[in-house]
């Protein structure tokens, strides 16, 4: 699928994932304007009213948004059976799919189908799951997602005791001895972000903190600075 764009490989700097479920929806195209040089890629926050709370995005959404912005969208598949999501949203142009460990289907069935595409495969754990759960699928998946909220609501206080697992799941995938991005999504900010980095995550996703900002591209940037130059206290 040529059409879907590439997600870069971690580089051991850390990489700021900007999430469309804080973003203008009337205005989509504009609120991602000026992040081309300065996210990594862009999130879509995808949520069935079943295994969370709230509705989202269709896929339909992911192929707008796919045609309005040179970035790789990751579709975050909060779904009870993500199986039967995967085929439309890869259709749909998204480069990275992450299933839920809680989730309902056969999550290395899921896994395995998301690879088959070509496409990048996530794998995400709410907070109160052991890591220990995921760490039989750590070989096949590109990304390992650590919930910082509960899944469900943007605009949530960062839980600061996930921070002990996040430097577990980077010790875990040093060992792998191959690239796979350590995700952190939930109340993550100019504040938490760099909590979140020393602990080990390489991949932030921010929603709120990005687009309540009156210059979005610019906040990105001053904080990648911040980040990417060590500054992390």
């Amino acid at each position: 699928m040529n059409k879907n764009k590439i997600i870069p490989a971690p580089d051991g700097r850390p990489c700021i994932v900007p999430s469309v479920l804080s973003a203008d929806f009337s205005c989509l195209k504009k609120s991602l304007r000026g992040l081309e040089r300065q996210a990594g890629w862009v999130q879509l926050d995808v949520m069935d009213g079943h295994f969370v709370p709230n509705l989202s995005f269709g896929p339909h959404v992911a192929s707008g948004l796919a045609a309005a912005t040179p970035l790789a969208l990751d579709a975050h598949l909060m779904v009870e059976r993500p199986g039967m999501f995967i085929q439309p949203f890869a259709r749909a142009g998204v480069s990275l799919i992450t299933v839920h460990q809680e989730a309902e289907d056969d999550i290395g069935a899921c896994l395995k189908k998301i690879r088959s595409l070509g496409l990048k495969a996530g794998l995400a754990l709410r907070p109160k799951t052991p890591l220990s759960r995921a760490l039989k699928y750590l070989g096949r998946v590109d990304l390992l997602l650590l919930m910082t909220v509960e899944p469900g609501f943007g605009g949530q206080s960062f839980m600061p005791g996930i921070l002990s697992k996040i430097s577990e799941a980077r010790r875990a995938i040093a060992g792998l001895g191959r690239p796979v991005w350590l995700q952190v999504d939930g109340g993550i900010n100019e504040d938490t972000a760099p909590l979140a980095a020393r602990a080990g995550a390489d991949s932030l996703v921010m929603g709120k903190a990005v687009f309540s900002n009156p210059d979005p591209s610019g906040f990105v940037r001053k904080l990648n600075a911040r980040l990417k130059g060590k500054q992390l206290l």
